[in-house]
Parts: structure tokens; sequence; C-alpha cells
């Protein structure tokens, strides 16, 4: 317990002094800068927008700032009434007529963007309308028929900031040099869509795609809160469109002592629709790891493949033409027993991309004495019929080269019924 005791203090010390350094990602950095005429181009998200205000006004409980004599305006900052005591002076006599640049979340009202303002350190007062730097244009999926799909466990993707609700300070932010070194990784493998593994929250990986992936087409980023005490989870990007998105955080099944137990992160059931080809879906899994052994973890690990094995039954049994992939990181080998519980058994049985891949097995966890093979691309019968043979691949690296502990797995589907395998 003393030990215990001492390793929390520490870890706080350590993220304390870490959050006193400039963060990894400035909280600015990649927002863009906009005209209020184009600031319907940020819907979404938080820019900076800039022009003169033409007009201050309060309509019921609400003060605008309206950037044009329009009805309604084209563009407005909004303050709450409630906040107006935050303001040194009314804002008509502090910014009307003037030129200001407004930060903030763009949101819309009645189909007219606007950006809600709750402090007066949102508003520049300028001498000049500053030049525009939007958004980057993304670039789109360009083969309608097949797609490369990839699972990476990214190495603790963690803001400077302090969860709460988690025990995240046991775990240092990830320093920009990693960070930087997960982007050029992420660039090579380019994938179509990526699960993802040791994702602290959404917002997080949202700014790492805007600043370090901008033009790389991932518009979808999706994440749940799992259960996981120290707070990563599993996600997905996907240049493909997404659509019904299910969490298991909340399922309860049998522990390897009887007792109900649930994934230690989450399973996280992913429906991406193609404009030209079949929907399919992505399960993304990181299973119990074998931080307290492999004695302890590996019944818990069991009991997680057992009724991830259940869940799968029940969806091909609804549909046996289902194409599903399970995904992630599975925390153990091929010939384990929660590994083989899973791909299970008969007309059901999951295919490993990796019986496509000839001669010793490549390395997935790149740190010694822990080589081995855990992260791995399993298909259902239909989707495994997707498959492109020969694609199967594993991109070597080290957190120095690719800032992840992980190296990533990448295949590549052809959608059109039983063009592939």
């Amino acid at each position: 317990m003393k030990t215990r005791i001492f390793m929390l203090g520490l870890a706080i010390w350590v993220t304390s002094i870490g959050a006193i350094a400039k963060p990894p990602i400035d909280p600015d950095e990649a927002r863009p800068h906009l005209s209020w005429r184009d600031a319907g181009r940020a819907i979404g998200r938080t820019a900076f927008v800039s022009g003169r205000v033409a007009e201050v006004r309060t309509v019921g409980r609400v003060t605008l700032l309206n950037f044009s004599d329009e009805k309604p305006p084209g563009f407005a900052g909004v303050i709450q009434n409630t906040d107006l005591s935050k303001f040194s002076a009314p804002p008509a006599d502090l910014y009307g007529s003037r030129i200001v640049r407004i930060r903030g979340l763009v949101t819309t009202y009645r189909g007219a963007p606007q950006i809600p303002i709750t402090s007066p350190n949102q508003i520049e007062i300028l001498e000049s309308i500053p030049a525009s730097d939007p958004p980057t244009q993304p670039r789109h999926w360009e083969d309608r028929m097949t797609f490369r799909l990839a699972a990476y466990n990214v190495l603790n993707l963690f803001d400077s900031e302090d969860d709460p609700y988690s025990w995240d300070e046991a775990t240092l932010v990830k320093p920009r040099q990693q960070l930087e070194a997960l982007a050029r990784s992420i660039r090579k493998l380019d994938a179509d869509v990526i699960a993802l593994e040791e994702i602290e929250n959404r917002g997080y990986l949202e700014r790492f795609v805007e600043v370090f992936l901008p033009d790389t087409g991932y518009e979808d980023v999706v994440q749940f809160e799992g259960n996981d005490d120290r707070g990563i989870d599993v996600a997905l990007i996907s240049r493909i469109p997404v659509g019904e998105v299910r969490s298991n955080r909340h399922v309860s099944f049998p522990g390897p002592d009887g007792r109900p137990m649930r994934f230690a992160r989450d399973v996280l059931e992913v429906t991406l629709r193609p404009t030209d080809g079949e929907e399919f879906e992505v399960w993304i899994v990181h299973l119990v790891s074998n931080f307290q052994g492999r004695d302890y973890a590996e019944p818990f690990r069991v009991a997680e493949a057992r009724q991830l094995r259940k869940m799968l039954d029940t969806a091909l049994e609804r549909n046996n033409n289902a194409r599903i992939v399970v995904a992630g990181d599975f925390n153990d080998t091929w010939d384990s027993e929660s590994l083989q519980t899973l791909v299970g058994k008969g007309p059901k049985q999951l295919w490993s991309a990796a019986l496509d891949y000839s001669g010793k097995p490549p390395i997935t966890y790149n740190q010694k004495p822990y080589l081995s093979m855990i992260d791995f691309v399993l298909c259902s019968p239909a989707m495994a019929k997707s498959y492109v043979k020969g694609s199967y691949h594993v991109d070597s690296g080290s957190p120095d080269k690719s800032g992840s502990d992980h190296n990533p797995v990448i295949v590549q589907f052809d959608l059109r019924q039983g063009a592939g395998k």
C-alpha cells in the first residue's frame, strides 16, 4: 500500500511539473482563422472569426454582436445577458463599429453561424482585418470499392489536462516528438479506416488529427468512454462514412470465478457505410493486459474472449453474411486460449489475415524482451471473402520511430462480393 501511495504521489508530482510546461499541442494550434463571411466552413470546430461589428443589440436574454446588417445577420457573437457583468462596459461601447476577432466554437442558430461568448477574453480588438487561414481541405476516399484497414495501439495518446474522473495522473503526457512520429507512421499506413487503442478522449484525438493529419481525410472520429481506470479507450478514425456505433461498456458477463465482470475497456462496434459498396462493421477491442502478471490476467482475458465470441455468434445467427472485422490489441498470441476461444470453430469461425503471411510471425509488440504478435485483424466468413490476398502487412517501429510500443497491422479489402480472398 505504501508503495502504491508513493508512486501515485510521484505520478501526481511529475504530472504537475509537466502541466507547468508548454503542452505538446498548443490550444490554438491549427485552428482556422476566417472572415465572418466564411464562418460556416468551421461549423462544429473552434475557430477565430474576424470582421467589423456592424450592430450590437439585445434580443431577449442575449446580446448579439452582428457582423452585418442582414436580417438575420450572416454571423454573430452571442453573449448571454447573465455574462454581461464580466465585461468592463456595455458591449456596444466596447465593440460597436470595431474590428474584432472572436475565438470560440462555431455553432448555428436557424442555419446561421455564430460563436457563443462567455468571456471578454474571447474577443480581441484589431486595427485591421487579418488574412484568413481557412481549414485544410482533406482528401476524400477515392476508391469506392477497395479500402485499407489498420489496427494500431498508439501508446497513451494523453493530453496535459487532469481528468478528475480517471487515474490519468499515472500516465505522462505524450511528448511532441512522439506525436510527430506517430503522425508520420499513420501517414505512411495511408489506411482508410484505423482501429485505435490507448486513446484518452475524443477531443484530444480530434486535436491530434486536426494538427498533425489535417489533409488525410479522417473526417469521422469515434470514441466512447470505456471502463479502464487509467482512462485509455478504443477509438476509430475513418475516411469512410460512419453509421451506427454501439458501445459494450456496460455489458456484464461471468468472470473466471463466476462473479459478474465487464470488459476492461470496451468493445466498440462501428458500422461503416461506403457510398458505392456494402456496409461492414469494425469491432475494436483491447483485451485485459498482463500488467498484473499473466497468471492473474489470462482467466479474465479468456472470459472477455468468451463473451466476445457469444456476441459474434449472435450477430452471425442474425445474418450469416454479416461483414465484421474484429481488430485491435488482444494482449495474447495466436495459440493462446483467449484467441482460440474468440476465433471459434465451424462455419462461424473467424479468419485471421495473419494466416496470409508466410515465414516467421511478424512482431506487433516491439518492446524487448516481450517481442510478440498480439495485434490482429480477424474477419467473419463473409468479410474474409473480401480480403485482398497478399495485402497483410506489419509496419515495424519503436516509440522513437513511430511513437508507439506496438507495430500497426494493415490489410486491404475489396467490397465487391467475393472479389478478394
